[in-house]
């Protein structure tokens, strides 16, 4: 990568379909790695940290700056539902719901947003899914006074 580009770092977080616990223990570790793997390798976007819940997903990820957001999400979604739907790691149907969450972070930012990524299983032990969801929309608002995207499960 050039010196004279600028490196955009994304934290993204998107459900399961319904919001089912479909990511289970048995497949969490594969399906990481696969996703892992797919953007970096296809897409140009290493990712930084990723880690869940049965129902949700948290990745920070460095995006290809020939590539957008939209682009490299659309892929790593559907890609890996159809992955995991073909790998027979499950007995059901597995899909992410439509949408995403998806923030820039600044380099300055990173550390924090990998700390609390990498600390999902810990923080869910305190707070539900719609209390993060709000903790993260707040912040984001208070950095910017744009409008405010929609979280999965909260269309």
């Amino acid at each position: 990568m050039s010196p004279s580009l600028v490196q955009i770092y994304i934290h993204t977080v998107f459900s399961t379909k319904h919001r089912e616990p479909l990511i289970l223990p048995s497949i969490e570790a594969a399906l990481y790695r696969h996703i892992r793997e797919q953007l970096r390798d296809v897409q140009g976007s290493p990712v930084l940290a990723i880690n869940g819940m049965p129902d949700h997903l948290h990745i920070l990820f460095r995006l290809d700056p020939g590539r957008t957001i939209r682009e490299v999400l659309h892929y790593a979604k559907g890609e890996s539902s159809h992955w995991v739907n073909h790998s027979g790691m499950l007995c059901m149907p597995f899909a992410w719901q439509t949408g995403y969450g998806a923030f820039s972070v600044s380099a300055s930012g990173v550390k924090d947003v990998y700390a609390h990524i990498v600390g999902q299983k810990e923080l869910h032990r305190t707070r539900t899914y719609d209390d993060e969801c709000g903790e993260l929309f707040l912040e984001e608002k208070q950095e910017t006074e744009g409008s405010v995207p929609s979280m999965p499960g909260h269309e």
